[in-house]
């Protein structure tokens, strides 16, 4: 029966399974009802932290504004360090340089030290370490991430808030005009029943490091290819010191070298101050880079410097005349010809700078034989995988330990034919298991801030498990005693090791950084002097022409020259000190407030042999050693 509207009627006995569907359908509805208020519940725990993050209870916003303020203040801390240090935060290893070529692998300028940008080595091999974007941006992360967890946030426990913050990871960018830096971290807070996380963080850091940095290397791939810098060297040189020419006279020239590389020195310094990067190109100090910025030139006389010149007699340039000898008068006239060789290296600190900032590279210049080295070409160094690291195929488990066998967290990488491949990071809970490139006698690197630098030789040929054993740093007072009695005077101590030396200045440093080893350890006592080396006299004779009829017919007669040295102070004279060998325990270092050695005075030189003297009474003198 239907409706006058043709809807269905139930009737009793019809259409039976009407009301069960029904049933079936309000369960189908109340499940779904379920799993959406479960969905809703779960997102709402899984986007908690993405929720409370764009919005944080007002109370709270203060600690997040504190924490953005320290990673802003890390961050400019870590561009002002980027721009003092030639592009680098953590220093490159240090390189010492030798008497032929002075140059370390870092210029002391105001006490801080700063990496070459292109140096020779003490054994003459050329190196760069010019740092690439990619790497100053890898320097910063490190260095934020180091840091950031540092944030004072201890007013805010005081007013009863909890702050967890979790491990950081930083992501940095170098733009022109500033420095994009992403940090994700978990930053938690906590008072009575509120909370809320953020992981996120992003900020903006006006700085022209970026910017600093292209003209930088625009003025550094100058240098490197057209070595505008040694160029000016050499027209100092042929300013200021006798290189090639002519005299007319019939006695010899002579020069005091010393006398000449002061000299060379000064003009060198006051020449490099003089160029510039903006100007009238017809301007002859005005080096036509093409950058926006400014950029300074400095040198110091007080720098390392190496000097030499060819021929000369020790300190002496002597120029012997021609005309002079026998058969040669009829001339009637002398002259003088000489020609010396120079070999000059020295550094020079090149600024770019723009109002407040200022981006700092060193580079050594090198004149050799009167002519400029050789050029190289110029670049930054990218960050390219060497060609042995594309090929870790083998896996290796590496733990690194203390000496009581505690796990330490440490960096790992693989050194194969002076070649280094970063690994990975083991962790003070965990060993690293990672693939390395397969090398016979290769060596495995571990770093560990406060463990001395390990090296450890292994082939990698089968995957295998591998432990390192850590010698732990330990910050050691030293006292040294002369005599018997404290001595607070002028020492040099150093400790030498196969693995490292360290060297202070006493008393001005009283501690020292130790690791267990086998050390020769040196003392040098200096005391005041007013030791006064006399001034020598050397006679130079040399034949001339007589005058009048006789130099016609090449009769000649003896003149005579005085060289004079002049008389010199020593201020500080070696006084006493001596050497030991001694092997240092850990349980030493780690149970002694302070080192005590003891030497023994020389006798104070008065006389410049007894000064040589005691350079030779020195190498038998020995030091007593003591723990307390």
């Amino acid at each position: 029966m239907k409706s006058k509207r043709g809807t269905p009627v139930l009737i009793s006995g019809i259409n039976r399974n009407i009301c069960p569907k029904s049933k079936r359908s309000q369960v189908t509805i109340f499940i779904i009802l379920a799993i959406i208020i479960i969905a809703l519940v779960a997102g709402f725990f899984i986007f908690k932290d993405k929720l409370t993050a764009s919005k944080l209870p007002a109370d709270m916003q203060p600690i997040y504004t504190s924490f953005l303020s320290c990673l802003e203040e890390d961050t400019l801390t870590g561009i002002e360090i980027l721009e003092s240090q030639a592009g680098y935060i953590e220093l490159p290893d240090f390189e010492a340089g030798s008497a032929y070529m002075p140059f370390s692998s870092q210029l002391n300028f105001l006490g801080n030290s700063i990496p070459y940008w292109y140096y020779i080595s003490g054994n003459n091999i050329e190196r760069e370490q010019v740092p690439s974007k990619k790497d100053m941006e890898k320097e910063l992360e490190n260095y934020l991430d180091g840091k950031i967890r540092n944030c004072f946030l201890d007013t805010y426990y005081e007013e009863g808030y909890s702050i967890y913050l979790g491990e950081p990871e930083s992501n940095v960018n170098i733009n022109e005009d500033s420095v994009e830096v992403n940090l994700d971290m978990d930053l938690e807070i906590n008072k009575g029943e509120d909370s809320a996380i953020v992981k996120n963080h992003k900020l903006y850091v006006d700085s022209k490091l970026g910017k600093l940095y292209d003209s930088a290397l625009k003025v550094y791939e100058k240098e490197q290819e057209e070595l505008f810098l040694e160029d000016y060297g050499i027209d100092v040189l042929r300013l200021y010191a006798p290189v090639d020419g002519v005299e007319l006279s019939c006695s010899p020239e002579i020069w005091n070298a010393d006398e000449i590389f002061d000299e060379l020195q000064e003009a060198i310094e006051l020449n490099t101050l003089a160029l510039k990067t903006q100007g009238s190109k017809k301007d002859y100090f005005v080096v036509d880079v093409g950058i926006p910025e400014q950029a300074r030139f400095i040198n110091s006389k007080n720098w390392a410097y190496n000097f030499e010149v060819n021929p000369s007699e020790g300190e002496i340039l002597l120029a012997e005349p021609i005309g002079n000898q026998a058969g040669l008068g009829i001339l009637g006239f002398c002259y003088v010809p000489y020609h010396f060789v120079y070999n000059l290296k020295y550094p020079v600190l090149i600024q770019v700078y723009d109002e407040d900032e200022v981006f700092h590279f060193p580079v050594a210049v090198v004149i050799e034989g009167n002519n400029p080295r050789e050029a190289l070409e110029g670049h930054a160094v990218e960050e390219e995988l060497p060609e042995i690291c594309n090929y870790k195929n083998t896996f290796l488990t590496v733990n690194t330990y203390d000496s009581e066998l505690d796990r330490i967290a440490a960096d790992i990488s693989y050194e194969c034919f002076g070649t280094t491949c970063e690994i990975g990071k083991t962790s003070s809970s965990d060993s690293l298991v990672e693939e390395f490139p397969q090398c016979v006698n290769g060596y495995i690197l571990a770093k560990a801030e406060g463990f001395e630098d390990t090296k450890y030789l292994y082939s990698v040929l089968n995957s295998d498990t591998v432990s390192i054993i850590m010698d732990k740093l330990y910050d050691t007072s030293v006292a040294l005693n002369l005599d018997g009695d404290s001595y607070n005077g002028d020492a040099i101590i150093n400790f030498v090791s196969d693995v490292d030396s360290k060297t202070i200045i006493y008393p001005e440093q009283k501690s020292v950084e130790l690791s267990e080893g086998e050390y020769e350890i040196q003392v040098y006592i200096y005391e005041d002097s007013s030791l006064e080396l006399e001034a020598t006299t050397s006679e130079q004779c040399v034949e001339v022409p007589q005058s009048g009829l006789g130099g016609l017919f090449g009769l000649t007669a003896e003149k005579c020259f005085d060289i004079e040295i002049p008389a010199q102070i020593v201020s500080d004279v070696l006084a006493g000190g001596g050497k030991e060998t001694y092997y240092i325990s850990e349980y030493e270092l780690r149970n002694s407030d302070y080192i005590e050695i003891n030497a023994e005075s020389l006798k104070l030189p008065t006389t410049l042999e007894e000064l040589q003297e005691n350079y030779l009474l020195f190498e038998t003198k020995e030091l007593d050693i003591n723990f307390i």
